[in-house]
């Protein structure tokens, strides 16, 4: 029978991207950690982990086998809580992860403020546009905007939303205002790249379904945060989510443009892995992000359709 702490082990190496300081969380040494995941790969008779002085990396077996060992030490955890008052209490570590501006202006503040509220809970939040692989990263919660793709994963929806083609008022004033979307090929466009996708369309919703605009960018980038920013700073339009604006369109920072042209639903989600029993962290985290988004929900889309009349 595998060791259920060696299994522990294993995933904390894998979350933490370290042999050695998953070892110091459970209380073992390098040269203990070390020997106790030697033990459980000729238990299984298969390498888990590529190992370096510099990373791990997981072998193809090793990812099948970390999806599996989540689940059960999630529904271990849940069976443990469910037996007493536990069973309501956050606890262990938390990996969150969002896109940039998202990140950076809602999700992290609010994890925060969760976190503050469960003393047990350890809080880790990664911030990019990149899409990270839930499980190939450790995360339990990651935030998206749109469509979800992996059938191993299952999604929340936290909040409506929208993205809107958006400018600085100093920027029109030097250049005009589009009105029609024939007209962004004559102005500079802010656009977000991602590695391994390319530059990602702005997509408009037409009676045929959606469909992507022909415009050439003027500047791409990987951080929609920093296309906000240059898009403030009045260097050209950028497309963003209405909950990345609204407090510029508030502040008068940003216009939202092309108000007769409709965009298909880029609504928040959480997505989390697929499994039975969620661990109590992960549960009541995202109830949690579900309640205080959409306290916000109709202030957000409110400021950005009142501006764009």
């Amino acid at each position: 029978m595998v060791d259920l702490d060696a299994m522990q082990l294993f995933v904390r190496a894998v979350a933490d991207g370290s042999l050695s300081a998953a070892g110091r969380e459970l209380g073992l040494s390098p040269a203990a950690a070390s020997k106790r995941l030697t033990r459980l790969e000729q238990a299984l008779g298969v390498r888990l982990l590529q190992r370096s002085s510099r990373r791990l990396t997981l072998t193809d077996e090793g990812a099948a086998y970390y999806e599996r060992c989540v689940a059960i030490l999630a529904d271990l955890d849940e069976a443990h809580a469910s037996l007493g008052a536990g069973q309501m209490d956050a606890r262990g570590l938390l990996h969150v992860a969002a896109p940039a501006d998202l990140g950076r202006q809602w999700i992290a503040p609010l994890a925060a403020e969760f976190a503050a509220q469960h003393p047990k809970l350890r809080l880790r939040i990664s911030v990019s546009d990149a899409t990270l692989d839930l499980f190939e990263h450790g995360v339990d919660v990651a935030i998206r905007s749109g469509a979800l793709a992996d059938s191993r994963l299952v999604s929340r929806r936290l909040a409506l939303n929208h993205r809107v083609v958006c400018s600085a008022p100093a920027y029109l004033a030097r250049h005009g205002r589009p009105t029609h979307a024939d007209d962004l090929a004559g102005h500079a466009c802010l656009m977000l790249h991602r590695p391994g996708r390319g530059i990602l369309p702005w997509t408009l919703q037409t009676p045929e379904g959606p469909q992507a605009l022909r415009i050439e960018a003027a500047v791409t980038c990987d951080s929609g945060d920093l296309l906000r920013q240059l898009a403030v700073d009045g260097y050209g339009l950028t497309f963003k989510s209405a909950w990345d604006i609204a407090a510029d369109v508030r502040a008068g920072r940003l216009v939202p443009l092309l108000a007769d042209i409709a965009t298909p639903d880029a609504n928040i989600h959480a997505i989390y892995p697929s499994r039975r029993f969620l661990p109590a962290r992960i549960r009541l985290f995202v109830d949690f992000l579900h309640e205080r988004l959409q306290q916000h929900e109709a202030d957000v889309l409110d400021t950005v359709r009142q501006a764009m009349r």
